[in-house]
């Protein structure tokens, strides 16, 4: 009897039950173990898979969306790679309004996967209409058959990560989790996540990481939208002008904000540590597990996992650039620039 050929039937079914890795090296001294979900497992190299896979298909059962429909969305990458990707396999037009922070490895990534792309000015406000949001919007308004995902007010976003990294995290550890630590951007991954580990054990400590320049953690500590808060910073995907809707902050126990630079040179140290090519944002998430450790959060029966967005491939023009980083002025008497490891024979 002749075998069936082991093959999955598309790139989508590879989506989620990404693996928890241990770090070893960069946590040695710390009190407790901590755990690593490596995202970028995913086909499409992010967390973002899982949103996108789960709000088109939810999209497809309501009847919203038909063959012919036109995905759009405002990215600032990841998101919008996974819409291409998943819109690709599904036979859907993908046009996607990206800001101006996002990196040219991301911006070309979008193109190479058949996606429109409109770049839009970063530091303007969320109601300025060349902001990505607005642009979204009006593309939406012009285009006839379209669907608008809005990550940042769309409820699947959260539920997509309720029912599938919640789960996967619980059976990983065993029901052994003590903290989760995870980066907020729509907060669609820490919101999910924690609703469905703190239905498990509501003694799990969920921290949601932030950037300087964002308005979340002061948000969830006094419920204000500062806008004085607001200025420019470098981090992609982590923190906010606005307060999105897929951000359940009644569930999230603190927030923790990290440094732009601190963030680039955790991304990097983890890549020569552990040997995790990682992204911007999970040095970001790495560095607050830095912060959190010397602050005396963590002990010895501490068993906290960590979420690691992406992949680093998606930033070699910029953390992992030395040009860049030194543009940025992260190579100082406290970080000094890493020797080069180049020869070039002639």
């Amino acid at each position: 009897m002749e075998q069936k050929i082991k093959a999955y039937n598309n790139i989508l079914e590879l989506i989620g039950n990404t693996p928890l890795v241990s770090l070893n090296k960069l946590t040695a001294s710390f009190p407790g173990e901590y755990y690593a979900k490596l995202e970028a497992f995913n086909p499409g190299h992010s967390a973002k898979d899982r949103i996108a896979h789960y709000i088109i298909e939810e999209a497809e059962k309501s009847g919203l969306l038909k063959p012919g429909s036109t995905i759009i969305e405002t990215t600032s990458g990841n998101t919008g790679f996974s819409l291409a990707m998943v819109s690709i396999i599904k036979g859907y037009e993908c046009i996607l309004a990206v800001s101006s922070k996002s990196s040219k490895d991301k911006i070309d990534m979008l193109r190479s996967m058949g996606a429109k792309v409109y770049v839009c000015p970063a530091h303007v406000s969320a109601d300025d209409p060349r902001s990505y949001y607005q642009v979204a919007k009006r593309l939406h308004e012009e285009t006839k058959g379209s669907v608008y995902i809005n990550q940042y007010f769309n409820a699947f976003n959260i539920q997509a990560h309720y029912r599938s990294t919640g789960p996967e995290i619980w059976e990983q550890t065993a029901g052994q989790i003590t903290h989760l630590v995870a980066c907020s951007g729509t907060g669609g991954t820490i919101s999910g996540t924690a609703r469905f580990l703190k239905e498990q054990n509501p003694d799990i400590k969920v921290i949601g990481v932030d950037a300087y320049g964002s308005v979340l953690k002061k948000y969830h500590e006094t419920g204000e939208l500062d806008t004085a808060e607001i200025y420019p910073y470098r981090i992609e995907g982590l923190g906010k002008n606005l307060i999105p809707e897929a951000t359940d902050f009644e569930i999230i126990d603190e927030f923790i904000k990290v440094t732009d630079e601190e963030s680039a040179h955790t991304a990097r140290e983890l890549c020569r540590t552990e040997g995790i090519f990682a992204g911007y944002t999970s040095g970001a998430v790495m560095q607050a597990i830095k912060q959190l450790q010397a602050s005396g959060t963590f002990d010895e029966k501490s068993r906290v996992v960590v979420i690691f967005p992406d992949h680093g491939s998606r930033y070699m023009s910029k953390v992992y650039s030395d040009q860049w980083m030194d543009a940025q002025g992260f190579f100082d008497s406290k970080h000094v620039e890493e020797p080069k490891q180049i020869e070039f024979i002639k």
